[in-house]
């Protein structure tokens, strides 16, 4: 069976797998996306996706900081 049965023309979510939430912001650290976008998004049409696509770009400064965790937090 071939793949491109299950391929539809649509616009590709932003997600990157880096699911954080901002605390001060409430986006997404690793695609900008608000919670309910994120929840929304398969029920979206085409027209709601591109514009939220478009926003992205602009919401990377409100998510200031990086995520903490890993070695660089140990103490030795």
């Amino acid at each position: 069976m071939s793949e491109e049965v299950w391929k539809r023309a649509e616009i590709e979510s932003p997600c990157v797998k880096i699911c954080v939430t901002h605390p001060a912001s409430g986006l997404c650290m690793g695609c900008f996306r608000s919670l309910a976008e994120i929840a929304r998004w398969s029920a979206m049409t085409p027209g709601e996706r591109r514009a939220v696509m478009d926003e992205l770009s602009a919401r990377a400064p409100l998510v200031k900081g990086k995520r903490r965790g890993g070695s660089g937090r140990r103490t030795r």
